[in-house]
């Protein structure tokens, strides 16, 4: 227990003595700690004058490189739109090029303000570490959106549902997928989610089976009810008439009959014929005197003796 007394003693006796001999030395030569002090901000001076040639050659290679990298990518954009290569390859293509040649550029600018490369390559390899483990959900999205473009389970225009969302792809970027929903709300899926959750594309087959389920009475005629569903499929301008139309009782349920109908139309036209088929068969039925049934409740009350 004497020993770090004493050390620590000395320590302060030590740190009294040099902060005295400072203070002293200020008082006893001030013309010399100035003289010191001025060479100091001369010297900072100096060096920031002689910096001034490359500090406006890198502002000038900035400005004339941002404005150069706008013009690639639209060139590129222009050349891209003119191949046979899909509207979401185009779209992801110009950000993966983008983000390249603004990492280019900068890497220029430091260069010629004089940080060394081997500087700049050290610092970008020790912050890709760094963001690397902390935005690992995001390096998954990238992978993800890479991913994306090799398998093409969609492509910009398509309609899809996944992870419990659906809309059309109005956008793939490097993080994340955009939807947009019949109610024009904008929808973000990140990439990652979009790559291991089950999606089901509306749009990627050209033809789409529309499948409707009709009730009728117990007392109504089935042949009849049968023959009126069918003959308005087949009057519809865009159900495919070269494909089955299926209309077959499917099942006695317990206040009606039901009646499944099936047929074919271009995926576009899905949602018309779909909508169409329900008023029209209502429609149909209430002319022939079919009922509709719903779910009724017998009650029955005994009066007791």
């Amino acid at each position: 227990m004497i020993f770090p007394c004493l050390i620590s003693q000395s320590a302060e006796t030590a740190a009294d003595s040099s902060l005295q001999d400072n203070v002293s030395g200020f008082s006893g030569n001030p013309e010399e700690t100035l003289n010191a002090l001025g060479r100091f901000f001369k010297n900072i001076w100096d060096s920031f004058v002689a910096a001034i040639p490359s500090i406006i050659l890198a502002l000038v290679i900035l400005i004339v490189g941002v404005i150069l990298t706008k013009i690639c990518l639209k060139l590129m954009s222009k050349g891209l739109s003119k191949t046979r290569l899909d509207l979401t390859v185009i779209k992801f293509t110009s950000q993966v090029v983008k983000i390249l040649l603004y990492v280019l550029l900068l890497s220029m600018v430091l260069s010629i303000l004089g940080i060394p490369s081997t500087s700049i390559i050290a610092v970008i390899g020790t912050a890709g570490v760094a963001i690397g483990l902390a935005l690992q959900n995001s390096l998954s999205n990238v992978a993800g959106g890479f991913i994306l473009m090799l398998t093409k389970p969609f492509k910009i225009g398509d309609y899809i549902s996944t992870n419990g969302v659906e809309g059309t792809v109005s956008q793939i970027s490097i993080l994340h997928t955009r939807l947009n929903s019949v109610t024009n709300q904008a929808i973000f899926i990140p990439n990652g989610l979009a790559v291991n959750a089950v999606v089901v594309n509306n749009s990627l087959n050209e033809q789409r089976r529309v499948d409707l389920d009709f009730s009728i009475s117990y007392e109504d005629d089935f042949k009849r009810a049968q023959q009126i569903i069918t003959d308005i499929i087949k009057a519809h301008e865009k159900v495919d008439k070269q494909k089955e139309i299926f209309v077959r009782m499917s099942e006695h349920g317990e206040s009606a009959i039901i009646i499944t109908s099936r047929c074919w139309c271009k995926g576009a036209d899905y949602w018309t014929v779909h909508f169409d088929l329900l008023e029209q068969v209502r429609a149909a039925f209430i002319e022939n005197d079919i009922e509709i049934p719903y779910n009724q409740l017998d009650v029955n009350v005994r009066k007791s003796v």
